[in-house]
């Protein structure tokens, strides 16, 4: 199989980490070779964190270039636009319709660029666009954004259902296991 690759991106503190290593978790008990590189940047300080995640037969290298990405994991509306160009023709960006407000937007120095999704689709992207955060808040935590994404995710691959609950279980902590297994449902399920 050839390498593929996915981007998670998002603000810090988010679980973009998290997101990363159940998906990581998930093709690695496919059977895949897989790579996954974190670049933390300012993520303490709630500036934009990127994940690189290479899977298939062999790989070599955790980077995803320019065009290679299948899917664009954003767990904010203004780093889908920021990462698009990762994203291969014919791939597909998942995106929560939240709305953090960078630095810039918050001192007054910019404004929050509204119409970022529209103009995307304009250009020919594919986007899968869900209220996330309302849906971890029913799962029972703002902070399950990141599972929703991975259950949305989840139904672009070939993977059964129970093999990503049992990727959940294998990386979760055991008090949040029923948290996350509702989270990844809601997303698996949005819009079917």
């Amino acid at each position: 199989m050839e390498t593929k690759g996915i981007v998670i991106c998002g603000v810090g503190g988010q679980g973009s980490l998290l997101a990363s290593k159940l998906l990581g978790k998930v093709l690695v008990n496919e059977g895949y070779d897989i790579k996954v590189s974190e670049v933390h940047g300012m993520s303490q300080r709630g500036g934009s964190v990127i994940t690189y995640v290479r899977y298939g037969d062999k790989v070599y290298s955790p980077v995803v270039q320019s065009g290679e990405a299948e899917f664009v994991i954003s767990f904010e509306k203004i780093e889908a636009a920021r990462y698009a160009h990762l994203l291969k023709k014919g791939g597909i960006i998942i995106t929560n319709t939240q709305r953090i407000d960078p630095m810039p937007v918050i001192i007054g120095a910019a404004e929050y660029p509204d119409g970022v999704l529209d103009e995307l689709t304009a250009k020919g992207v594919q986007i899968e666009a869900l209220d996330a955060l309302s849906l971890a808040e029913q799962a029972g935590s703002a902070k399950a954004v990141n599972i929703v994404l991975m259950g949305q995710l989840a139904k672009h691959f070939h993977i059964d259902y129970d093999k990503w609950i049992a990727a959940i279980e294998q990386t979760v902590k055991p008090k949040f296991i029923d948290l996350n297994k509702k989270a990844f449902e809601l997303g698996y399920n949005f819009g079917a």
